[in-house]
């Protein structure tokens, strides 16, 4: 197995890695926003980001009766924070701020934890229609959690080892995208479903007025959009060192390559939102044990048997 070579970056360097998060974030929400004003046939779009954003801290807060305001704010917190325990374990090139031996697990433990978040945030708000939304996104974290898994498991039999760095090192001269497609895309999914994106939004649909979102407003509803796009960053970045190579590519840095990576693939989980339709949970609950489940594995198979013949 080829050594990793990572290089410990100081704790100071947490902060530009916040700061990119953010940025990145902030081209997510800004390409949503010209590509719907673009499908309602007007232009423009460039500064909504700025116009919500500055709307909502200026909103009065508003609160319901007996709302439990403790797990109501850990749960848009803990979107917040999540993204940028995910960022942590991503190699910069060599650089990555720590380098854990079970980095793939840790990426999971981070990702489980949004079921809680968005749960918490519904049950919070002590409000029938956000409880509502929270329980949808339980059902649709049924549907995706355990193919996502086993998407994360085909990189990590590939290179023999649960670290970040050591699965980058692992596709030096052959990218796991290419014999691991299913995994790879199985794995975007699941990036759409704990971001409460595209497809997997009903638990923030206008049926339910608005579901986990009903009740938010002023900054907890800014925190929590907020996390949902540095969540789909997060994802979208940690595909780059799984799926793509990591930093490797002519001319240009490490760093460099990983951040083009990252917003390749985040400008298609952008694009894709208008294109698929809302999934109701129990549809897809079929579809994720009934197709991605059974091609996850299978792909999982077919990696462990090439391991295995020395491939």
């Amino acid at each position: 197995m080829p050594e990793s070579g990572m290089v410990i970056a100081a704790v100071g360097w947490a902060g530009v890695a916040g700061i990119l998060l953010c940025a990145l974030a902030y081209v997510a929400v800004t390409l949503d926003a010209v590509l719907s004003a673009r499908q309602l046939g007007v232009r423009g779009g460039w500064t909504a980001p700025l116009s919500r954003a500055a709307r909502l801290l200026r909103q009065r807060q508003r609160t319901t009766v007996a709302a439990d305001t403790l797990l109501w704010r850990v749960g848009g917190a803990g979107m917040f924070i999540g993204a940028f325990l995910i960022v942590a374990v991503i190699p910069m090139g060599r650089w990555v701020l720590a380098d854990p031996d079970v980095g793939i697990v840790w990426f999971n433990v981070v990702d489980v934890m949004v079921w809680a978040l968005v749960w918490l945030t519904g049950w919070g708000a002590n409000s029938t229609h956000s409880l509502v939304g929270g329980y949808r996104f339980l059902a649709h974290g049924l549907a995706y959690e355990l193919p996502l898994m086993f998407a994360l498991v085909a990189p990590a039999i590939a290179a023999g080892s649960l670290g970040v760095g050591d699965v980058v090192a692992a596709q030096d001269g052959l990218w796991f995208v290419v014999w691991m497609p299913v995994a790879f895309l199985v794995y975007l999914v699941g990036v759409t479903g704990f971001s409460v994106w595209g497809p997997f939004a009903p638990a923030l649909a206008a049926d339910i007025a608005g579901g986990v979102l009903a009740e938010l407003s002023a900054v907890d509803r800014l925190v929590f959009q907020a996390g949902r796009y540095l969540f789909l960053v997060a994802g979208a970045a940690f595909s780059v060192p799984l799926f793509l190579g990591g930093g490797s590519g002519p001319v240009l840095p490490g760093w460099a390559w990983v951040l083009v990576k990252t917003v390749a693939v985040l400008a298609v989980l952008v694009w894709l939102r208008r294109k698929v339709p809302l999934v109701r949970p129990d549809r897809f609950m079929e579809i994720g044990w009934m197709v991605l489940l059974p091609a996850v594995v299978v792909q999982d198979l077919l990696v462990s048997l090439i391991v295995v013949s020395g491939g």
